[in-house]
């Protein structure tokens, strides 16, 4: 089934597109962690039940690193920036690491919570964000999603669409 999305182009201006995927989930039958929860009391406490809330379960439990394999540090909370030939551009989280070869990366969170879902969008805008703020750095996108409301079960996934970006850049 084809998905007609819609990409910005500059400031105040769209275009469509025909796709394959509009959004992107966890698959059923992924591969399942359990990490202890190291959410400092005070925090889980006072965390308020948005997108915030879930990236400090997050940051406090490294998941991100758990997840990629390699060390990461928050580099920075909601970035809103502008991209060239894009316009405005909104993460919700950049972190930036360092694997144990030495390569470096920067890499961009979405995070959701409840009924929203992810759009192949941010995803598409997250490499364009990355390419254009951070050019020595290699982009690993990353999904953050609490599975369910109030229950510790997040999901970490790197969209397939990266996968196929990161296997054309060694070519």
């Amino acid at each position: 089934m084809l998905w007609l999305i819609i990409l910005p182009s500059g400031r105040s201006r769209y275009r469509f597109q025909a796709t394959d995927i509009a959004t992107i989930s966890p698959r059923p039958g992924m591969i399942e962690i359990k990490i202890p929860d190291a959410t400092p009391g005070i925090i889980m406490q006072n965390a308020l039940g948005d997108e915030q809330g879930l990236l400090a379960k997050v940051r406090y439990n490294r998941l991100i690193d758990t997840f990629l394999g390699m060390t990461c540090y928050s580099l920075q909370s909601h970035l809103r920036t502008t991209v060239v030939e894009i316009g405005q551009v909104e993460t919700d989280e950049i972190y930036v690491g360092v694997d144990k070869r030495g390569a470096q990366y920067v890499v961009p969170v979405q995070a959701k919570r409840g009924k929203d879902k992810l759009s192949v969008v941010q995803i598409w805008q997250d490499f364009a964000m990355s390419a254009d703020k951070f050019p020595n750095l290699i982009c690993r996108p990353v999904a953050s999603i609490q599975m369910k409301d109030d229950v510790d079960d997040i999901a970490c996934i790197t969209p397939h669409i990266e996968r196929r970006r990161q296997a054309h850049r060694k070519w």
